[in-house]
C-alpha cells in the first residue's frame, strides 16, 4: 500500500492537490489529525486491496506535531506500506495575495501579527519536514492546469498523461443550443437532406444521408478546419486545466446535418486516441 502525505504552508496548495491526485485514483482525505495515521492505515490495509494509494492531507506545525509524524511514518513502513511526503510551498507575495483574494485569516496569525509574520513563522515550524519531503512543488507561479501537469508527472505510475474528455453533441436550434456547450459550430450553411425525399425519413447517422453530407466540397473542407480547429485547441484546454469539453454542432432540426458532422468528428477524436463520445439530442424528435 503506497500512502502519499501531503503537507506544506497554509494557502499553498494542499487541498487543490488532493483533488488532483483523486484523479490518480488515489483516496484522498482531507485534514487528517497526525495521531490518527497508523490507525487510519489498519483501517486501509484490513479491506485487503481496497485502498492501494492513499493521500493524506494533514497540517504539521508544532514542533510535537513534527516528531509525531516521524514517528507515524515509521509505523507505517514498519506495515510494508510505501510512504513518501509532498510538500506544497510557495511564495510570500503569493501567499499574502492568496489571503487577501480569499479574506480568510491566517491560521498562525495572532493580533496585532501581519499576515508576512504569519507566514515567515509557519515557514521555519515547517523547516524540518521540508526537508524530509520527497516531493516539493512551489505553486507561486502555476496555472491549475500547470499543477495538474506536475502532479500527472510525479504520481501517474502507468506514465500517462492527463487526458481531457470530449463530449461531441448535435442538436436542432429549433430546440435551442444545450446549455453546457463550450464550443458551438452552426451547420446550417450546408445542403439539406430534409429536401429530399428518400432521405427525409433518415437521419445523419444512416450512409445515404452521410454521403450526402459529405459529397459537397464545402462540407469537406468545414471538415478539415474544424479537426485542425481542434487539434490545436485541445492540447491548450488540458494546460488550463479543463477536464471536459462539449463541442456542440447544430443544424435546423438536429436529425440530419449536425448529426453527420458530429459523428464524423467524434470517429476522427477516438481515431486520435481521445477520449470522446458522441451524443445526438435531437435526432428523434
Amino acid at each position: 500500500m503506497e500512502f502519499l502525505i501531503i503537507t506544506g504552508l497554509s494557502g499553498a496548495g494542499k487541498s487543490r492537490a488532493a483533488d488532483v491526485l483523486e484523479d490518480l485514483e488515489y483516496y484522498c482525505v482531507d485534514n487528517m489529525p497526525v495521531a490518527l495515521l497508523s490507525r487510519f492505515a489498519e483501517l486501509c490495509i484490513a479491506t485487503q486491496g481496497r485502498y492501494e494509494k492513499v493521500a493524506l492531507v494533514t497540517d504539521v506545525r508544532e514542533r510535537d506535531s513534527f516528531d509525531e509524524i516521524v514517528k507515524k511514518i515509521d509505523e507505517l513502513k514498519e506495515k510494508n506500506c510505501k510512504v513518501h511526503i509532498l510538500y506544497m510551498d510557495a511564495d510570500v507575495p503569493t501567499l499574502v495575495k492568496r489571503y487577501k483574494e480569499s479574506r480568510r485569516r491566517h491560521p498562525l496569525a495572532e493580533r496585532g501579527m501581519s499576515v508576512e509574520q504569519a507566514i515567515a513563522k509557519e515557514a521555519e515550524q515547517l523547516s524540518p519536514i521540508k526537508e524530509k519531503a520527497d516531493y516539493i512543488i512551489n505553486s507561486s507561479n502555476l496555472t491549475i492546469g500547470m499543477l495538474q501537469n506536475r502532479l500527472f508527472a510525479l504520481f501517474a505510475g502507468d506514465g500517462r498523461k492527463r487526458e481531457i474528455d470530449v463530449t461531441v453533441t448535435s442538436f436542432g436550434y429549433k430546440y435551442g443550443i444545450p446549455m453546457d456547450a463550450d464550443l458551438v459550430f452552426d451547420a446550417r450553411f450546408l445542403p439539406n437532406p430534409f429536401y429530399v425525399e428518400d432521405l427525409r425519413p433518415l437521419c445523419g447517422l444512416d450512409r445515404p444521408v452521410g454521403d450526402f453530407v459529405f459529397g459537397y466540397q464545402q462540407t469537406r473542407t468545414f471538415m478539415q478546419k474544424l479537426e485542425e480547429l481542434i487539434d490545436f485547441l485541445l492540447p491548450l484546454y488540458i494546460e488550463e486545466g479543463k477536464l471536459g469539453l462539449n463541442i456542440a454542432i447544430g443544424c435546423t432540426g438536429g436529425r440530419h446535418r449536425s448529426v453527420a458532422i458530429a459523428s464524423a468528428l467524434n470517429d476522427y477524436l477516438v481515431a486520435k486516441g481521445v477520449s470522446s463520445i458522441n451524443v445526438n439530442r435531437d435526432i428523434n424528435k
